[in-house]
């Protein structure tokens, strides 16, 4: 059978990544994380093909001409980031549900590709405000690269409406077994 689409979407600072983690770390579902490609260098320690498929701007640029990305997206000026079909094919023919850590845009992207084949979860902060306390708490950023964090994660919470479930994440723990749920559940269809 083959596998199913999970795309998780969130501002910075929401605990996106450490959700994901946890979920894979317990291994209750079968998911496997889509390798993106990028076309910037590898840093030290980097596997092609493991943390990212490294492409030259060249080989990005003509993937893009070819249509061969679920879903894209410039970063940084000449900076790409994207997930390439066949990766996501080759994971859901093997039998394996794909875990897409992914930006709003390319999500709602996704989904529409999909259709229901693909889940939709957007995990939102309890409140703008939660999330400014929270990334001056991290110690990380600046003012100013706080209150720009801040604003992009208020527009991408305008996309929330157009995923399939919201999550919030007041408590880890709750936010954890809830997204674990809707998996569980979304799979086992």
């Amino acid at each position: 059978m083959p596998g199913k689409i999970i795309i998780i979407s969130a501002p910075s600072g929401c605990g996106k990544s450490t959700i994901i983690n946890a979920l894979l770390e317990k291994g209750e579902i079968d998911m496997q994380f889509s390798v993106s490609a990028t076309n910037r260098q590898p840093r030290e320690g980097e596997v092609n093909g493991v943390n990212y498929h490294f492409l030259t701007d060249e080989q990005f640029k003509n993937a893009i001409a070819v249509d061969a990305f679920v879903e894209f997206e410039e970063v940084y000026p000449g900076r790409y980031y994207g997930t390439l079909k066949s990766e996501v094919s080759r994971r859901c023919d093997e039998g394996h549900n794909v875990i897409l850590d992914i930006d709003v845009k390319g999500g709602v992207n996704v989904k529409k590709m999909y259709g229901d084949k693909a889940l939709s979860i957007f995990i939102q902060p309890p409140s703008v405000e939660t999330l400014r306390q929270r990334l001056v708490g991290r110690g990380t950023d600046s003012p100013e690269a706080i209150e720009q964090r801040v604003g992009k994660a208020e527009f991408e919470i305008s996309f929330a409406p157009q995923y399939d479930v919201v999550v919030i994440n007041d408590d880890l723990n709750e936010a954890i077994e809830a997204t674990g749920n809707v998996i569980k559940n979304f799979v086992s269809k």
